[in-house]
């Protein structure tokens, strides 16, 4: 087994070797708290939940570390609008931001530090970069790293230090020596948060947070960094600056993370998400009109790496496939009852963790559930008994889908309960009342009964005409929102 990820330093497909053998450090850069998580949040960190399931599913032991940025400016700003503390609010926020990725299914990291229980550590390590010549405080409180120091400053991100400089500029009441240099400690404002330091009160800058944190629980070096392609310039980039300089006597842009891994955007309707457009959606919204699987399976369909289109059709489209996977489930399960599985994974477990050790590659894992499920699909609507090896067969997929789902993040609920949980989302957003469609159905039942026909014919035309369509099997009468 061979796992290969696309590091986006060296800007191709490399080998995971681990730092040390059988385990492996991740650092996914977490959400800043000031506001509730939206769709971009959901797409960052369903990828990187499969990507942790998918290393521990090949036998890796992983230390996953996901931050809180809780101090920042766009924190301070929103808490001013909303005259609340700033760390209280951050708090509030990041407590919604774990209830909905709960939802979605994504599990919690081993640690979830925050910036405000690091502030000792950001201090310290501003200290050491100091001691060391990459960062200088000109008098007025602040501290900031001098970029032309470190040679490798912009490999990550593919930028040099003229293109750069095209575009920088020293805001007023700023004292950098250099337009391109960044602040790592803030001199303390009225009305915000502020800690003591030897360069007076003040907040750490964005960038050293996270070096900080990784420097704490994963130590000076470690295996992969992750975060979305917006962080790449200047987060990450500035990341590598510091934490390479401060543990490294020639710091080279590898002293840091030996991979790094970087997940597109997600557009809303072919648009960036924003308020100002409209097409703003957060997980808690999307998740009150849709089932989490379905949206799951729907930020899956895309390799991680590229961008993908959000519309509430595609995602329409992704429930109704789940849904699809679970009937299949339900009719595997009654047909093989007490079928041997063998004690084995069979080739769609197989197929679909190489898929994932050819970085991350989801969209060929639903490609090949989507043909061992049309498969197991038609077995099972076969007509007439079964041999014992075909049950056996309809029990190795039913076991094997499922062992791919857990990777996946889906397909680990129980078959009937998930089809009407799914049916549910479907109908409240068609304005369709379940009581009222079992009530058709009752009367549909009676007039089959009464071998009125034509009565039970215009029950279901209408019921289709809203949407709903009946299927008639042994044991009654069930129906779906299509």
């Amino acid at each position: 087994m061979t796992i290969h990820v696309h590091d986006t330093l060296a800007g191709t497909k490399r080998e995971l070797v681990p730092l040390e053998p059988g385990r492996i450090g991740l650092y996914v850069c977490g959400p800043t708290v000031y506001d509730a998580p939206h769709l971009g949040h959901a797409r960052v960190y369903v990828v990187f939940d499969v990507i942790v399931r998918h290393l521990r599913a090949r036998g890796l032991e992983v230390r996953h570390v996901r931050n809180f940025t809780d101090v920042d400016d766009k924190i301070i700003a929103r808490a001013r609008e909303r005259g609340e503390d700033p760390i209280a609010m951050a708090g509030r926020f990041a407590d919604a931001f774990d209830r909905d990725m709960e939802a979605l299914g994504v599990a919690r990291p081993e640690v979830a530090p925050r910036v405000s229980g690091h502030i000792p550590e950001i201090v310290a390590l501003i200290e050491i970069l100091v001691r060391r010549g990459y960062a200088y405080a000109p008098g007025n409180g602040d501290v900031y790293y001098a970029v032309r120091r470190f040679p490798d400053y912009g490999r990550l991100s593919r930028r040099n230090l003229d293109d750069l400089l095209a575009g920088a500029r020293v805001e007023p009441g700023e004292a950098k020596r250099d337009p391109l240099d960044f602040a790592l400690w803030k001199a303390a404002k009225p009305g915000e948060p502020s800690w003591s330091s030897p360069w007076g009160a003040g907040r750490p800058g964005w960038h050293i947070e996270c070096s900080a944190m990784t420097l704490k629980h994963l130590g000076a070096r470690f295996d992969l960094h992750a975060g979305g392609k917006d962080l790449i310039f200047p987060h990450h980039t500035n990341e590598i600056a510091q934490s390479a300089a401060a543990t490294s006597d020639a710091p080279r842009a590898e002293d840091f993370a030996r991979y790094w891994l970087h997940n597109g955007f997600l557009n809303v309707d072919d648009e960036k998400m924003s308020k100002s457009l409209g097409n703003f959606f957060t997980v808690k919204e999307v998740l009150s009109r849709f089932d989490a699987e379905g949206l799951r399976l729907f930020l899956l369909g895309t390799h991680y790496r590229r961008d993908m289109n959000f519309t509430d059709f595609l995602l329409g489209e992704a429930e109704r496939r789940i849904r699809a996977l679970y009937e299949t489930l339900e009719k595997a399960d009654r047909l093989s009852e007490g079928g041997a599985a063998g004690a084995r994974g069979g080739a769609l477990l197989e197929q679909s963790l190489e898929a994932l050790d050819d970085d991350f590659n989801t969209p060929k894992v639903l490609a090949l559930l989507a043909e061992a499920f049309t498969e197991a699909n038609a077995r099972a609507d076969r007509k007439g008994r079964r041999n014992p090896e075909e049950l056996a067969e309809l029990a190795a997929f039913a076991r094997d889908a499922r062992a791919v789902g857990r990777v996946l993040g889906i397909l680990q609920r129980e078959p009937a309960a998930a089809r009407i949980a799914i049916r549910g989302k479907a109908a409240a957003r068609r304005g369709i009342e379940p009581g009222e469609v079992e009530a058709k159905i009752a009367d549909r039942a009676r007039a089959r009964s009464a071998r009125d026909f034509a009565r039970g014919d215009a029950i279901r035309d209408e019921l289709k005409a809203r949407g709903v369509a009946l299927m008639d099997g042994p044991s009654g009468t069930t129906w779906t929102v299509d």
